[in-house]
């Protein structure tokens, strides 16, 4: 099996992950979206992240203790991968968790088609925008 393959067979795996959870948004099923989106699909994701780590992040060139050397890490197919799975874990769990606290504290569903993509592609921005929506409708409440 190479990085490739499992970059492929991981994006691949996101994407279902993703459908799963706008279905679950679309349908209002809490199941799909804390359960499948946020508690399956994640630490899948984790698990083989912690695999990847485990057998192929020693082997991989640079450190985290400069810039210079973050780059020469990702220069190895297997940590390029390894990191790109780490992001697919937390982009998802945070559009579930997002998901799940627009439908708790009665949100309007509709800010979720344009923070749950966001969130897909640029995740930190997708989550500042929920941040913004929530501040919006519960002024004051932005910390709980």
């Amino acid at each position: 099996m190479t990085a490739d393959l499992v970059f492929s067979l991981a994006n691949s795996a996101a994407l279902v992950g993703w459908l799963v959870l706008a279905a679950g948004v679309i349908l209002k099923r809490d199941f799909f979206i804390t359960t499948l989106a946020g508690r399956v699909w994640p630490p899948g994701f984790a698990a083989l992240y912690t695999i990847l780590i485990l057998f192929f992040f020693g082997s991989a060139p640079g450190g985290f203790d400069s810039l210079v050397h973050v780059q020469q890490l990702f220069t190895s197919p297997w940590a390029a991968t390894a990191g790109w799975i780490h992001y697919l874990a937390f982009d998802l769990f945070i559009g579930s968790w997002i998901s799940a606290q627009v439908i708790a504290r009665d949100l309007p569903r509709l800010a979720l088609i344009i923070i749950l993509p966001l969130t897909f592609l640029f995740g930190p921005i997708g989550l500042l925008l929920f941040f913004i929506t929530k501040l919006a409708f519960e002024p004051g409440e932005i910390a709980s």
